[in-house]
């Protein structure tokens, strides 16, 4: 029987861009399954220039499809998680952080990913995180020293932004994302539009005033009366809703023409969505977003 190598052992991941989980060291395996026992999957090169080596995936993802393209990578590549958990993450960012933000953070999603220079923030607060990702262009080396360097995953290519590069390597069943708003507004924005590539998953945005999250096609927020509800359209969105002062039924929403910033919750507020939506509330209730989105 022959041995090869699978895609995140070099050379295979230096030739697919892909990313090596930490802890993997340089082996060959049996075809089939590979030496932690995970399932093999032929790929080949980005190029399409026949088989570059094998993907190992979790036994219960043999069979499902691999998605055609992945945020922040070019078409074709693979990217292998770089951390997995079926509860979730807090994934902390360069951006403001408030007194306290990041412990509130891990009581709920105890395994921190920071983002580049969001190592710096999560040591001056204390916690050395378990996964960096970025391209390092802003951690500072004194961090870098302090974090022990299996942990740490540099991704050099500069198609993406830092929180992409993470979101695409983080397989997790929420993320709680924070200290990616309120420096540089370009910054917020771009971690917006971010938001708007991941439909389907869990992310909630933790910044100073709101929580920030991508409607779901139904989504029903058990809220208090009078409490604030924003819709922020990344595209053109519509939809229906009972539970707001101001219902929203038969408006085309859009970001160059209408908008709906600061609606009222009459008590208890449903939504059906079209189109990428974001959803502001206020940021106390985002335990309240989290049980709704899980």
């Amino acid at each position: 029987m022959t041995s090869r190598r699978c895609v995140h052992d070099p050379p295979h991941a230096a030739a697919l861009g892909a990313v090596r989980p930490a802890g993997l060291d340089a082996g060959l395996h049996h075809p089939g399954a590979c030496r932690h026992g995970l399932a093999v999957r032929p790929v080949r090169s980005p190029s399409g220039a026949g088989r570059t080596g094998d993907l190992c995936l979790p036994r219960a993802a043999v069979g499902r499809a691999l998605p055609a393209s992945i945020p922040g990578r070019r078409q074709g590549a693979v990217v292998i998680p770089v951390l997995r958990t079926a509860g979730g993450v807090t994934l902390v960012g360069g951006g403001e952080l408030g007194h306290g933000d990041l412990a509130e953070a891990l009581s709920t999603a105890p395994l921190l990913v920071a983002a580049d220079s969001g190592a710096d923030a999560a040591l001056a607060a204390g916690h050395v995180p378990d996964a960096v990702i970025g391209d390092f262009d802003s951690i500072s080396p004194e961090a870098q020293a302090r974090i022990p360097r299996e942990r740490l995953h540099r991704v050099a290519e500069q198609d993406s932004t830092d929180f992409a590069k993470c979101l695409s390597r983080i397989d997790a069943g929420f993320v709680l994302a924070l200290g990616f708003e309120g420096r540089r507004l370009d910054h917020t924005l771009a971690a917006l539009t971010v938001m708007t590539q991941n439909r389907g998953r869990a992310i909630l945005m933790l910044g100073a005033e709101d929580v920030t999250f991508l409607a779901p096609p139904r989504l029903d927020l058990p809220l208090a009366a009078d409490t604030r509800v924003s819709l922020w359209p990344m595209g053109p969105a519509r939809g229906i809703s009972t539970g707001l002062r101001w219902p929203i039924d038969g408006i085309e929403f859009a970001p160059h023409g209408t908008v709906g910033t600061s609606n009222i919750a009459l008590g208890p507020v449903s939504l059906a969505i079209e189109g990428p939506m974001l959803v502001l509330l206020p940021r106390e209730q985002w335990r309240l977003v989290l049980a709704a989105l899980t």
